[in-house]
C-alpha cells in the first residue's frame, strides 16, 4: 500500500523555537555589512599527475572519474559506492551569457538524474546504473532493507537486497517536498539530504530556502529547515528552522546529537555572514531570514520587518562554529578512527565547495574539525588543499562537495567540478 504524507501535514509548532533560545556559544564579533564581490570559480580540471594535498602520511589518489555532475556519495554496507548525479536545471531570469558560461562549466543544464553504483572487483572498478528516472536526486540512505532517495521535490524508497547492483522494483513515494514555488521559479537550493537517527526511528531531511533572504516576503514557511519523519513514513514535523540552506547532516558519535553544515546568505559583504557548522537541536531556531549568528539583524529584514527581527533576536540560537563567509560547506562526516591516526577519531570532516561572494576564495578544500566531549574545540585545520589553480584568474582545478567513508576507513571526496572522486588513505607508520 502506498503511503503518502503531503506537506500540509507538517506540524509547525513555533512555540518550540523557545527551546533553544539563548543557548549555544557566545555571539561572535562580526564586521559590519559592506560591499559585495562576485567572483565565480572557473573549473580548469586536474592535469595528469596532480592531485589535492593532504597532511604527511596520507595518500591521495583518483578513485573514479568520468561522472556527469556526480555530487553526493553514499557507501553501502558491502562497500559499494553510490554516486548521485544531478545539477541545477533552471535559472529563470539570468542573462543568457551567464547561463552559457555555467553550462560550459557543467554547473547548469539537464541532469543525468540517476544514481551510479561503483564496485571494486579483482578486475577493477565496475560501474553500474543503480537507479534512474529520478528528479535531481541528492540524499541517499539505507535503513531496514529500504533504500531512500531524496529528489528535489519528493522522498522515495525502494526495496534493497544486499549486493544488488540495480533497483528494478517499483518505488514508494513517501513525501512531497517543496520545489519550484512561485517565489522560487528556478528552484534555488534544490538539494535534499537525508540522515537516520542512531536508533533508526526517524529520518531527517534538509530543505533549503527558496530565496536568499526573503526580500519579497514570499518564502514558504516550511523551508529553510530540517524536517523529521518516522522511518517508513508518517506525520512530518519541522525539527529545526531558520537554517538558510542546510546540506551536510551527521550524528556526532559520542552524544548522538545531530549536526549540520549551513550555507548563509549573500550580498552583505565579503566576510558576512559566515557559513557554519552547528548542532541542530529539537525546536531550534537559527535566525534566518531576520538575523544571522543569533543577534545580527539582516539589513533587508530590519527595514521590511523590524518586529520580526526583534522576535528573532530574542530566540535565535547562535551557531557553533563559523567556517568562513561564502565558503559553501557541504559534505559532513564524523570519522570513527579506523584506518586513520588516532587523533582523527571522533572529529568532523567538512567539504567546502567555495562560493562566489569573495575576492579571495574560502576553499575549495576539506577541513578537519577536532571534537572533544561531543563539542568542537574551535580549531580548524585544512586537511585537503590544492584545489585552487590560479586565485587571480578565479581558476580552480575542481570543487569539493560530498564525503563518504569506505569500510577500511579511507575518505572519499566527490569533486563535481572535475567530475571525479578522490580517495584519501593513511599510508604512514
Amino acid at each position: 500500500m502506498r503511503r503518502r504524507f503531503p506537506v500540509s501535514s507538517l506540524v509547525l509548532v513555533l512555540l518550540a523555537f523557545a527551546v533553544a533560545a539563548r543557548e549555544g556559544p557566545p555571539v561572535p564579533k562580526l564586521p559590519p555589512p559592506g560591499a559585495s564581490t562576485y567572483k565565480r570559480p572557473v573549473v580548469v580540471g586536474w592535469p595528469d599527475g596532480l592531485s589535492p594535498k593532504a597532511p604527511p602520511g596520507f595518500e591521495v589518489t583518483r578513485f573514479a572519474d568520468g561522472f556527469d555532475s556526480g555530487r553526493w556519495l553514499y557507501v553501502l554496507p558491502n562497500g559499494d559506492v553510490l554516486v548521485a548525479q544531478a545539477r541545477t536545471e533552471r535559472m529563470d531570469g539570468f542573462p543568457p551569457e551567464v547561463l552559457e558560461a555555467l553550462a560550459r562549466q557543467g554547473a547548469f543544464g539537464p541532469s543525468a538524474n540517476n544514481i551510479l553504483l561503483l564496485r571494486r572487483t579483482t578486475a577493477g572498478l565496475e560501474r553500474r546504473l543503480f537507479l534512474d528516472g529520478l528528479h535531481q536526486p541528492f540524499g541517499m540512505l539505507l535503513l531496514d532493507g529500504w533504500f531512500y532517495v531524496a529528489n528535489t521535490d519528493s522522498l522515495w524508497r525502494y526495496r534493497y537486497r544486499r549486493g544488488a547492483t540495480r533497483l528494478d522494483g517499483p518505488g514508494e513515494k513517501l513525501l512531497d517536498l517543496p520545489a519550484g514555488e512561485e517565489a522560487n521559479p528556478w528552484n534555488n537550493h534544490w538539494t535534499r539530504n537525508l540522515a537516520a537517527s542512531p536508533d533508526g526511528r526517524y529520518i531527517y531531511i534538509t530543505v533549503g530556502s527558496a530565496t536568499d533572504a526573503n526580500a519579497n516576503g514570499m518564502e514558504p514557511p516550511n523551508r529553510a529547515a530540517i524536517w523529521r519523519m518516522p522511518a517508513g513514513g508518517g506525520p512530518v514535523e519541522i525539527f529545526a528552522s531558520g537554517l538558510r540552506n542546510p546540506v551536510g547532516l551527521a550524528f556526532e558519535p559520542a552524544t548522538g546529537a545531530l549536526w549540520a553544515t549551513v550555507n548563509e546568505r549573500d550580498t552583505l559583504g565579503e566576510d558576512l555572514p559566515p557559513d557554519y557548522l552547528t548542532e541542530v537541536v529539537a525546536g531550534g531556531f537559527y535566525g534566518w531570514p531576520w538575523v544571522y549568528f543569533g543577534r545580527y539583524a539582516d539589513p533587508v529584514q530590519a527595514f521590511r520587518d523590524p518586529a520580526g527581527v526583534q522576535r528573532a533576536q530574542a530566540i535565535a540560537r547562535v551557531p557553533d562554529l563559523p567556517l568562513g563567509a561564502h565558503s559553501v560547506p557541504l559534505g559532513l562526516l564524523f570519522h570513527p578512527g579506523k584506518g586513520f591516526p588516532p587523533r582523527y577519531a571522533g572529529g568532523a570532516f567538512v567539504a567546502r565547495r567555495a562560493g562566489v561572494g569573495r575576492s579571495r576564495f574560502h576553499g575549495p578544500d576539506v577541513l578537519y574539525l577536532p571534537f572533544r566531549n561531543g563539542r568542537p574545540t574551535g580549531e580548524i585545520e585544512v586537511f585537503l588543499s590544492g584545489f585552487v589553480a590560479d586565485e587571480d584568474r578565479a581558476e580552480v582545478h575542481g570543487r569539493a562537495v560530498g564525503l563518504a567513508l569506505l569500510p577500511d576507513g579511507s575518505l572519499l571526496v566527490s569533486d563535481d567540478g572535475a567530475n571525479l572522486i578522490w580517495q584519501v588513505r593513511w599510508v604512514g607508520s
